[in-house]
């Protein structure tokens, strides 16, 4: 049909004539990782190379019980391998172990050809005998007590022998049929296995043209990918130096923070103390104030005159001595001013240290852009080079006679179907004349159960038990004389019969024993594969015949179970020994230049500056505010004490209480008054004064905190810094040569991925082989399922009828002197 050559330029060629697919609309990409290269597009098959016999199944499985009990060896293997090797001339060594493999079918023969040979001597010794008025033929019947049941035994058993002769003529005439009709199918099974090469062939260089278009997927995503490398690249660089970068400046930031907190500390501390000294010396002249008013009215003469109550009295001196608490107790007049500390943090934000970080991370942040900045050149020379790519596979896809290999394979299918369609006029006559001699067998049979059935009908009908044997009925003597006609077949056909039935036997039982069964097995493929079978110099005819190498491991076996699977025609035929794909698209092969491309860049991150010495500067400037001058412990101490000595609430209070044990009168009224002053100096003074004691605490607690070992701080800050900018200007290049590594791999990536979809594809979807396998299937079933079964069924039926041709002879002999009218009989005295 085709030429192992025509086979292997036909897919050998992965990439098949065609420019690359260019796609003029984009769309959206996927996302980094696995490429998306979609189905190869697959025809259908439609040959279904399976087999279902239907309700004749039953014979067939009851056919090939009895052939295993005929035949219950394993498959002798061996012996063929060996027999075809030495071409049959080892059968004079080793007869015996043939012999013992084919016992059962010779001792079946051997019983079959003796019948076929004693049956006519037979039939002619007993002709003569009875000529003789022996074995049955004086025409006297003995009278016996018994003669009613033997009659109905013999015409029981002759009845039943005929029924089994019956089945067994109506399975060889369904097997007959069954065959005919099944010839019918061999032109449909044969026109689906063509139309499925066909597929086949046009589908073929349709899914190569696929496997080469889809090369514009990985270079769409690498042209991407390239297009993008400054996110892509710079991007990984940027997130790998964010990780030691972006605490530094974040520390300066918070640095940054703590300038403006430490402005806003010094300006209420500033605020605070101005409140507080103003405050001090008012509060301090109101107290005296209130001191001598009360001491001015307890000289009261209610409080010590003679008639004055001795309560009073000891009232006024109690409160005369109580009245020397109302004084200051916190003096922040002494305390210095922040102003000079105030005018240098002032001086230090003028500068806008969050600008200037501002300015480092998005100094940082143009990491992408930089790379893609300096990788313009080597991103036009990769694309260059994957463009080149796709230009040399397609120029290597034109390398291959693809169109001229399918069009002589077409033609050799076409060719080989029209031979097959000139065979089936010849088929159907040799299946018309195979069916009429079926049939006659068939009919010789027929015509024997004809006379059995006739003659036992007649014989039945028209026996009279009480007439004589001389005395018998035309009716019952007509089926008598029928027995006797269809005993007179039996000996004519018998031998016959059996003859076919044993050549049909040897031919019909080997072939299903030593082909079909084997061929299921999978152990005929054992046979054809043992090793230099074919030639002595090959170990394996297949690649040997087509690759001229006996030494690769390819078997008929593998080639059919791989076809079975529907995987690709390269992987079932080994097609990677002539046409090795996993070389021809190594990844080196097509990606070195591009790797050694993408190895050239050189990514210079100097030009990053994360803080300007301005910065630098305004930090230094802040450590040396003076704020480690200011005497914190002077400003806590008088902050922690009360602003006065005693709490003028309270005083009010027990005042008021005492005031209210004396007498109404002017004193009274006087004390009542002061009291009411002590509460307003309390709202209008006291109540201020802490609540700038309160922020004045506060600001100085965390000035104390902020400028604790500050100069200490800020050089940690600026070592960072020095740090993390060392490690962009200096210390990058292992962090950007890793990197680009990485980014290297992920575009060869793109390249591996389809070089391995292609392999994957070309191997599994690629051309599948499910026709090849289908041919051999369709031959089994046409051989094996069509013509050894129906065969088998057709000798097992007719062998059956056969057989019980004797014993429906005997019955038959016997029956027929109760039915026959006889010429002499017994006479019995009443």
């Amino acid at each position: 049909m085709w030429t192992p050559g025509i086979l292997l330029l036909l897919l050998g060629a992965l990439p098949a004539s065609g420019e690359l697919q260019q796609e003029t609309e984009p769309r959206r990409l996927p996302p980094p990782g696995k490429l998306d290269f979609g189905y190869v597009p697959a025809g259908v098959y439609e040959t279904l190379a399976h087999y279902e016999p239907g309700p004749i199944g039953i014979l067939f499985h009851m056919l090939h019980t009895f052939l295993y009990v005929v035949q219950p060896n394993a498959f002798p293997q061996d012996l063929i391998a060996k027999l075809a090797k030495d071409k049959f001339g080892a059968i004079k060594t080793e007869y015996q172990k043939a012999i013992y493999y084919e016992i059962g079918f010779l001792i079946c023969a051997a019983v079959g050809l003796l019948f076929a040979v004693l049956m006519p001597i037979v039939g002619l010794f007993f002709c003569m005998c009875r000529c003789c008025d022996n074995c049955g033929g004086e025409m006297h019947q003995r009278q016996r007590k018994n003669a009613d049941c033997r009659r109905g035994l013999l015409g029981t058993l002759l009845f039943s022998t005929s029924l089994v002769i019956t089945i067994g003529v109506l399975c060889a005439y369904a097997a007959n049929q069954n065959l005919s009709s099944q010839v019918k199918n061999i032109r449909r099974l044969v026109n689906s296995n063509m139309r499925d090469l066909h597929t086949f062939v046009n589908d073929t260089p349709l899914q190569i043209d696929y496997l080469v278009f889809q090369y514009a997927t990985a270079k769409k995503k690498v042209n991407y990918d390239l297009n993008n490398i400054g996110p892509l690249l710079g991007g990984r660089i940027h997130d790998q130096l964010d990780k030691e970068v972006h605490p530094a400046l974040d520390r300066v930031l918070n640095m940054a923070g703590a300038m403006r907190e430490t402005k806003e500390a010094l300006e209420n501390v500033s605020v605070s103390l101005e409140v507080l000294q103003e405050g001090t010396g008012k509060l301090n002249f109101n107290l005296s104030l209130v001191r001598t008013n009360i001491n001015r009215t307890l000289n009261d003469p209610g409080c010590h005159d003679e008639e004055s109550d001795a309560t009073t009295a000891q009232l006024c001196h109690n409160i005369r001595q109580s009245i020397s608490q109302l004084q200051i107790s916190a003096n922040f007049t002494r305390l210095p001013r922040v102003n000079p500390q105030l005018e240098k943090v002032n001086y230090v934000l003028k500068t806008d240290l969050s600008a200037i970080v501002q300015r480092g991370y998005a100094s940082l942040n143009n990491t992408p852009h930089m790379v893609t900045d300096q990788t313009r050149s080597v991103v036009e020379s990769v694309q260059n080079l994957v463009d080149g790519i796709g230009n040399n596979i397609t120029s290597f896809s034109k390398a291959f006679p693809v169109q001229k290999c399918l069009s002589n394979f077409t033609i050799a299918i076409n060719h080989a179907h029209a031979r097959i369609e000139d065979y089936y006029p010849e088929i159907d006559k040799m299946d018309f004349y195979r069916w009429i001699g079926c049939i006659s067998l068939c009919c010789m049979v027929v015509l024997v159960l004809a006379f059995n059935y006739l003659g036992l009908l007649c014989g039945t009908l028209g026996y009279d038990k009480h007439a004589s044997p001389t005395t018998r009925g035309c009716i019952s003597n007509t089926g008598g004389t029928m027995l006797m006609a269809g005993v007179g077949f039996s000996f004519i056909f018998s031998w016959v019969l059996m003859l076919v039935v044993t050549i049909f036997f040897l031919i019909g039982g080997n072939m299903e024993k030593l082909i079909c069964e084997p061929y299921h097995t999978k152990e005929l493929f054992k046979v054809i594969d043992t090793p230099y079978l074919v030639n002595p110099e090959w170990k394996n005819f297949i690649p040997g015949y087509i690759y001229n190498d006996s030494d690769l491991e390819l078997t008929a076996e593998s080639l059919y179970s791989t076809c079975k699977e529907n995987k690709g025609i390269y992987s079932a035929l080994r097609l990677d020994k002539v046409f090795n794909i996993s070389t021809s698209l190594n990844t080196t092969v097509f990606t070195k230049d591009v790797v050694g491309q993408l190895n050239s860049v050189k990514i210079d991150l100097r030009g990053i500056i994360l803080l300007e010495p301005e910065g630098k500067q305004n930090l230094q400037d802040f450590s040396e505010a003076g704020l480690s001058e200011i005497n914190y412990a002077d400003y806590l101490e008088e902050v922690n004490k009360g602003v006065t000595m005693v709490d003028l609430l309270s005083f009010a209070r027990d005042l008021e209480t005492q005031t209210d044990l004396m007498p109404r009168g002017p004193l009274q009224t006087a004390l009542k008054g002061h009291i009411g002053t002590l509460r307003q100096i309390h709202s209008q003074q006291i109540i201020p004064m802490e609540q700038a004691m309160s922020a004045l605490n506060q600001s100085m607690r965390f000035l104390e905190r902020t400028t604790s070992d500050l100069p200490n701080k800020v050089s940690e800050v600026l070592d960072a810094v020095k740090a993390a900018q060392d490690l962009i200007s200096y210390n990058a290049t292992h962090l950007i040569n890793q990197e680009t590594g990485k980014y290297t791999a992920t575009i060869v990536g793109y390249f591996h991925q389809y070089i391995e979809w292609v392999k994957t594809s070309l191997a599994m979807e690629v051309a599948p082989c499910k026709p090849f396998s289908n041919m051999l299937d369709t031959a089994e079933i046409i051989t094996c399922s069509f013509l050894v079964d129906s065969m088998n069924a057709f000798w097992m039926g007719l062998g059956c009828s056969t057989l019980f041709l004797l014993p429906s002879i005997i019955f038959a002999v016997k029956l027929a002197k109760y039915y026959r009218r006889m010429e002499t009989e017994d006479v019995y005295d009443e």
